[in-house]
């Protein structure tokens, strides 16, 4: 049951990974504050905020939005952190634009809620009036447990005021850089959502991004212990260990049926629009399922979270089975060493009926697993045909017809697909990997020699080829689910060797420049990114965001490494390293088509290089493992169809919108 506190007010977390979600009625900025015993911030490191978003144990979002979701993992957290405050504050006015005030707007709603959307404390900020930043609710530490606080203590001198009061010596140059932050587009600011039309039209509105077990290997400042090694972070979830594949292992929100969103505590003019409720089933039949009937605030954020369940549940229903399996043989087992243990009915009449009742009893126990097994995969399937069709461009298969009236975002997406996930028992049900946005880690497509799992081999030219391909459609999705020109693409091929899978990314105009070639055009282009990276970097750390150099070019930037490691000397190595580690922060990623094997002549150099990438494969392949429940999934490769069009039609109008928009 919700505790809804009043200001002063406490109530105990029993739960160590949360989400804090926020509603405003207008755009406002988010950010947590770490303190000690004392609420003493020690240094602008201890806070996140949009230009700074992930701390240890908290991400928040990157943009100004009326609608917020931050991720919090208590477990993650110092011993030296015992308060995480979370604040909020109206944007500077640019010229009279915009709200001053928080008396000026609905009062403000916070929630903490668990990962499966259920919420455990909410908070209504109400008698504010000349406050411009707030301290809506700290989350603090006594006697090892923890607890939520309505605070909603405001500040008339904005975030400057609110962080010098809680001991922080550089609280105006932080307030000054998180203005910027805001200002300079490193936080997007999206409008609070319309009300919904007397057609019923639904608003979609990106959600923020939070961080989570999808993130593989945690990058350095990262929240949360490091889980899996593959792709998204939930919206929802019940506890337990998380998976992370990118879309998997939050419970199926599907299956609690209508949420109620209103609430009576929360003023806002735009409440988020009702899920859509599944057509009555018939009588003694199981609910017929519908697109989008998870928790969310959006109809996107619903069926990314739908998608997870589908996932958890397949995983459930599978281990379920499994464990089934196991107990059997292993009662049968321990019944025939019973049997074969007295030597006199070892022989004759008596110890065959004892084997066969054995053999009978393991058989029905497989069958019941089996048919429960069969049962909720049958669901499943019945899901993914109503769910499939629905997904947007941003998750959904090269085949879906959505791609045919592609139009380019204006908004990033929560997730993007990379593929499909399945397990041998369910040959019927492919599930969507996705990977949340922005990427926190590069992407290692491997072109090593391999048996694929329908026994055909698989030389290592073909594997050059298919892994290129691959590459060539992870990066144009890339490109396709981002706004025009906020998204850039590099490429280096040394020996030239992949013109005719680079052709869609050539031919339509997408990419930053030719692919650099020889062992000059590789150091050309790794000297260019780490320079940026450096750049970056230092006018982040330095609060001076305005210092770097005019017409320098934000978009996130992905280099596409062809070949390795041909052409690429020692200090080439050392470069590609760096961007690998300290890229994803600012906005450079790498995704390395290689064979491991080749690169075995740097000796274990590279080894930390190939833990911190995520592997995918060209070809069928059970590589991702899954920590929850131990199952070892099967990744299968995104195919654009044979003979299709689709991909370069896309990057067409991919290309086209950015050369409107650069006019």
């Amino acid at each position: 049951m919700t505790a809804e506190l009043v200001r002063g007010q406490n109530h105990p977390l029993s739960q160590a990974r949360l989400e804090i979600r926020i509603s405003a009625g207008t755009p406002v900025a988010a950010a947590a504050a770490l303190s000690d015993e004392n609420g003493r911030i020690h240094g602008t490191e201890w806070v996140a905020h949009p230009g700074a978003p992930v701390q240890p144990g908290l991400e928040v979002s990157r943009q100004a939005a009326a609608d917020h979701r931050l991720a919090v993992d208590l477990d993650a957290m110092t011993e030296a952190v015992h308060r995480v405050s979370v604040l909020l504050a109206l944007p500077a006015p640019d010229g009279g634009a915009g709200p001053a005030r928080f008396g000026a707007v609905a009062a403000p709603f916070v929630a903490v809620t668990g990962l499966d959307g259920t919420e455990v404390a909410s908070y209504t900020i109400t008698g504010l009036d000349l406050e411009s930043a707030v301290v809506a609710l700290e989350l603090y530490r006594r006697q090892g447990a923890w607890k939520v606080r309505a605070v909603g203590q405001g500040y008339a001198g904005g975030l400057a005021e609110l962080f010098a009061d809680q001991g922080l010596a550089e609280a105006a140059q932080l307030a000054s850089g998180i203005d910027e932050a805001v200002a300079r587009g490193l936080a997007r600011s999206v409008q609070a959502p319309p009300p919904r039309t007397s057609e019923g039209d639904r608003s979609r509105q990106a959600a923020a991004p939070a961080v989570g077990p999808d993130q593989g290997a945690a990058p350095q400042g990262a929240p949360g212990p490091v889980p899996p090694s593959y792709g998204g972070q939930p919206s929802g979830g019940q506890g337990g260990p998380q998976p992370a594949y990118g879309g998997a292992t939050d419970p199926h929100a599907a299956s609690v049926g209508p949420v109620n969103y209103s609430h009576p505590g929360r003023q806002t003019s735009a409440p988020p629009p009702p899920p859509p409720t599944a057509p009555p089933a018939q009588p003694g039949q199981p609910a017929r399922p519908v697109a989008g009937d998870a928790t969310g605030w959006s109809m996107e954020e619903r069926l990314y979270n739908q998608v997870w369940g589908m996932f958890e549940d397949l995983a459930r229903t599978t281990a379920a089975y499994r464990s089934a399996v196991d107990f059997a043989e292993s009662r049968m087992d321990k019944e025939l060493e019973q049997a074969l243990s007295d030597p006199r009915s070892r022989i004759g009449g008596q110890g065959d009926a004892a084997r066969e009742a054995a053999r009978a009893r393991y058989s029905q126990l497989v069958d019941q697993a089996r048919a429960s097994l069969d049962r909720d995969v049958a669901q499943l399937v019945a899901e993914a045909e109503v769910v499939e069709p629905a997904l947007p461009p941003a998750f959904a298969r090269w085949d879906n017809p959505c791609w045919h009236a592609y139009r380019v975002p204006m908004e990033i997406p929560m997730a993007l697909r990379l593929g499909d996930l399945r397990l041998p028992e369910a040959e019927p049900i492919r599930i969507p990997m996705l990977l949340r946005l922005p990427l926190e880690r590069g992407l290692w497509i491997d072109s090593g020699r391999t048996d694929s799992l329908d026994g055909s081999f698989t030389d290592s030219h073909d594997m050059r080829r298919l892994a290129m391909d691959t590459a060539v459609a992870h990066a144009a999705r890339l490109l396709a689910v981002y706004p025009a020109g906020e998204f850039t693409v590099h490429v280096v091929d040394p020996a030239g060797s992949s013109a005719r899978a680079l052709a869609p990314l050539t031919q339509t105009g997408v990419l930053a420049g030719p692919p650099a070639q020889g062992a000059a055009g590789v150091t050309e282009v790794l000297a260019r990114l780490t320079q940026r990276v450096d750049l970056v970097q230092m006018a982040l750390r330095g609060g001076a965001p305005d210092a770097l150099p005019p017409g320098f070019d934000t978009s996130q930037q992905l280099l596409i490494v062809n070949d390795f490691p041909h052409g690429f000397d020692d200090r080439a190595v050392n470069q590609l390293r760096y961007l690998v580690d300290e890229g994803p922060s600012v906005g450079v990623h790498l995704m390395m088509v290689a064979d491991r094997e080749e690169s075995a002549g740097y000796g274990p150099l590279l080894d930390p290089l190939w833990r911190a990438l995520l592997r995918l494969t060209p070809v069928p392949d059970d590589h991702l493992a899954d920590p929850w429940v131990g199952h070892a999934w099967t990744y299968e490769p995104p195919a654009v169809p044979h003979g299709s069009e689709v991909l370069r039609q896309v990057l067409t109008k991919v290309a086209e919108a950015r050369r409107t928009g650069n006019r």
